[in-house]
């Protein structure tokens, strides 16, 4: 294979859970060798999220596995000072340190950057918060449940007229925070090879869902009014409403804008004289009845199932779309046409795959994802690199320090 983008790369990931952790992952995928620092014994709390009862239930580890591929793990005892010297020797040789401990904790260990910049200057300090470096809400702790999606208006906004706000997905906030984090790390390392300057980097959760809202946040910001905006909401409209089919499949129309499209939609519903009928004559029209246009729309969606009417739409190129359910992924091959999935690279005839991030670059190699490493499943090797005897290691090992 050809060298690796970030290969001789030096990573520490010296964080927990998803979105600090995943930008190093995107950076392992690439060539990088990341270090992860975790916890003697317990490791990364995020090793037991798939195993929830209220998770799909697999065999594997799919969420570990997904997140925690191609790293070295370190089991070290930050709270020791012999584990903090261990951790200032690799500081001191990396190019990347990554970390979203909370900021009393990193105030408390002296981790944030200004305490380890005179150790390597030429270290890209990557810096995950919920909330961001600074304000009233600098140290309080969140997941993307909260920091992301409830904080920031999103679990608000993404709701049907008559539905209560939702909980997002474990991760949904955290993955695109994570390429977010990758993104400033990989531009802070061109900016090294320009000035040899190193840098902190930094992004939260609550900036990136701020960011996912954006085009609505923005009228606010802009000095606009979300009164009217809030009020059409409450009103089921076509094309953006969604719908539902005789066997509970919900089908969008997104997609239908031009005279030709709207006029076979009509037809293939059998409700041509809509379109005579002067509510629905027009598109200031339709808007105006919107909520009696759904209605009829709906009477006649709820009377065949959804194959049956994407076959009928299909026939007249009406752009319907079918809104999907997740078991449907595992058969669709626009996931492998694209290699959205990939078998473990160290296991290539496993039935198992796992999901690639979405970062593509012609005739950058990949890693492919190999098996997450167990807790400290490396700390002996790291730690011989480093210089230590073995001697020094099962010393470090019954006090607890690694």
């Amino acid at each position: 294979m050809d060298k690796m983008l970030f290969a001789g790369l030096k990573v520490l990931d010296v964080g927990t859970w998803v979105a600090g952790p995943v930008s190093t992952t995107i950076l392992a995928d690439f060539g990088a060798d990341v270090i992860k620092v975790e916890m003697p014994g317990t490791g990364d709390q995020y090793r037991g999220l798939a195993g929830l009862p209220t998770m799909p239930d697999a065999d594997a580890n799919y969420m570990w596995d997904m997140d925690g591929r191609n790293k070295r793990s370190l089991s070290l005892n930050l709270k020791t000072a012999k584990g903090m010297e261990v951790l200032h020797k690799l500081v001191a040789d990396c190019d990347v340190y990554c970390t979203n401990q909370p900021f009393p904790m990193r105030d408390a260990l002296h981790l944030n950057y200004a305490d380890l910049k005179p150790l390597n200057p030429r270290m890209i300090y990557a810096s995950l918060s919920a909330y961001g470096e600074e304000g009233p809400e600098r140290n309080r702790e969140g997941f993307d449940l909260v920091a992301y999606w409830g904080r920031t208006g999103l679990m608000d906004l993404v709701r049907d007229p008559e539905g209560l706000p939702a909980q997002a997905l474990p991760g949904m906030g955290d993955h695109p925070t994570a390429v977010s984090l990758y993104a400033a790390i990989v531009t802070a390392l061109l900016r090294r090879e320009w000035t040899g300057e190193g840098a902190m980097v930094h992004t939260s959760l609550m900036a990136n869902g701020i960011w996912a809202a954006s085009c609505i946040a923005a009228a606010g910001f802009a000095g606009g009014s979300y009164t009217k905006y809030r009020q059409l909401r409450q009103t089921r409209r076509f094309p953006s409403a969604v719908y539902r089919a005789a066997d509970e499949r919900f089908l969008q129309f997104t997609m239908v804008r031009s005279d030709e499209e709207l006029a076979n939609f009509f037809a293939l519903l059998g409700l041509p004289p809509l379109l005579e009928d002067q509510r629905f004559a027009t598109p200031e029209a339709r808007f105006s009845h919107s909520a009696e246009l759904s209605e009829r729309i709906q009477e006649k969606l709820a009377q065949k199932p959804a194959a049956e009417w994407m076959h009928l739409f299909a026939t007249k190129a009406v752009p319907a779309v079918l809104v999907g359910q997740i078991e449907e992924l595992l058969q669709d091959p626009q996931v492998r046409a694209n290699n959205m999935v990939e078998a473990p690279a160290d296991q290539p005839k496993s039935s198992r795959e796992i999901i690639n991030h979405p970062i593509n670059i012609d005739g950058a190699n990949r890693a492919g994802p190999k098996r997450a490493p167990e807790v400290g499943e490396h700390t002996e090797e790291i730690l011989t690199n480093l210089g230590y005897s073995s001697p020094d290691i099962e010393a470090m090992q019954s006090q607890g320090i690694v």
